[in-house]
């Protein structure tokens, strides 16, 4: 068709469109070794805080996944970019699993709050901290805000109505860097050498505002 450029790349989500937890979604493999066969990129792209991208990458590969390291664009990724470029010293609300993408940071006297996805570390106090470095004058960078996640057991609560928390008690906006914002798929793709109407994407549309986003990002 007229008007119509090439597809050159193919961003594909991995919780709850590859993999749940340590079990693969049934056909995933198969997909992705056919979607291999044809003359397009791939890059895989995450919000997962809960660990590491080499744990990631360990956990797919142990699932049978033909995926390597450097295909794999995390908002852990995107979040480390950010704080180099801004040279924060954050006040790291991850997991602890996560903390390995974040070697080498300086954390010393905090002046930046940065917050995933942490269950054993949303507690009043943890939280109370933040919530004061914010007061005076920190920024709040959130890896990402979804509402909730899908585990083997149903639906879980997400980073969202914490970080959400924090803006209302702190009247403040905070910065996004993971899915859905524009800027992390324009991220992801700058390796592959393609502009966004060059490239799909394939999730699981977690949240209503992702799969507008990813229809935006396909169309501008």
């Amino acid at each position: 068709m007229a008007g119509r450029r090439a597809l050159k790349a193919i961003l594909i989500d991995l919780s709850g469109t590859l993999h749940i937890e340590d079990t693969a979604v049934p056909g995933a493999q198969e997909a992705l070794n056919r979607l291999r066969q044809e003359s397009v990129a791939v890059k895989f792209v995450t919000n997962t805080t809960k660990e590491s991208k080499r744990n990631l990458l360990e956990r797919l590969q142990k699932l049978n996944f033909d995926i390597q390291e450097k295909e794999i664009f995390t908002s852990l990724t995107a979040a480390r970019d950010l704080i180099e470029q801004k040279k924060h010293r954050p006040l790291l609300l991850v997991d602890d699993g996560a903390l390995e993408d974040f070697t080498g940071m300086d954390t010393t006297e905090p002046n930046a709050v940065v917050i995933g996805l942490a269950p054993d570390h949303f507690n009043y106090r943890t939280l109370n901290k933040a919530f004061k470095m914010i007061l005076d004058g920190a920024p709040l960078i959130a890896i990402h805000k979804a509402r909730y996640y899908k585990r083997k057991d149903g639906l879980a609560l997400g980073p969202g109505p914490f970080i959400t928390g924090l803006e209302y008690a702190t009247d403040c906006q905070a910065t996004v860097v993971g899915k859905p914002e524009k800027t992390f798929f324009t991220q992801a793709l700058a390796d592959l050498g393609c502009s966004p109407n060059e490239a799909i994407m394939i999730g699981d549309g977690s949240t209503e505002k992702e799969m507008k986003t990813k229809s935006t990002l396909l169309l501008t």
